[in-house]
């Protein structure tokens, strides 16, 4: 299991240097609006992320929020988020689900499995939505859709920008999603500066939340 992930983890860092060597060639031309896809986690996780995208103008557009098939929640806030910036005009969102990578204290060795068939759900979804950031902040479900997002990206099939946002609760080390997202996102912003003595590619700004 050990080999597997010290493999895995030389993979995605080939990967983001093979990236590094195709960027450095190209010049990256973004329209004036921005194709958000935010994954939303549930709880404390949703929370976050709302109050985050509530910060967030009227460029980012359209917005595509996915949540894992079993998060029940989650999408009465984001229905009432949405309404809020509505205002009399038409309001360009979508929302999908995906299967969750990991339930709350499911085993190590069957959470591959279920990652595994979350990360193939993917590949369709991000080839139908292309967005051009992917937004996340901390739940597993993150990970598949960050996983995928990469490999388009470096593949040369998108131009996708991956930020990820560490929780406010996290003070002296980064989620393990934050972890496995440190190896390859674009930038890792964390709240306490703490984790940016920690982890020297992360970005910290102050508390965002």
């Amino acid at each position: 299991m050990f080999l597997l992930l010290c493999l895995a983890v030389l993979l995605l860092l080939l990967l983001r240097l093979a990236w590094i060597f195709y960027r450095l060639g190209k010049s990256s031309k973004r329209s004036s609006r921005c194709r958000l896809l935010a994954v939303v986690g549930s709880g404390g996780h949703t929370m976050e992320m709302l109050r985050l995208l509530s910060e967030l103008g009227d460029r980012y557009s359209p917005r595509d929020y996915v949540l894992a098939e079993t998060d029940k929640r989650s999408e009465v806030k984001i229905v009432a988020l949405e309404s809020e910036r509505k205002r009399g005009e038409k309001v360009d969102y979508g929302i999908h689900r995906i299967p969750r990578s990991r339930e709350v204290r499911q085993s190590w060795l069957s959470s591959v499995a279920t990652t595994m068939t979350s990360t193939l759900y993917c590949f369709p979804l991000l080839w139908r939505l292309k967005p051009d950031l992917v937004l996340c902040n901390g739940p597993g479900t993150c990970v598949p859709i960050c996983l995928v997002a990469f490999f388009y990206k470096v593949i040369g099939l998108t131009d996708v920008k991956i930020i990820y946002v560490e929780s406010f609760c996290r003070v002296t080390s980064l989620s393990l999603s934050g972890k496995i997202l440190y190896i390859f996102a674009d930038s890792v912003l964390v709240q306490w500066p703490e984790l940016k003595n920690l982890y020297p590619r992360t970005i910290y700004k102050g508390r965002m939340i």
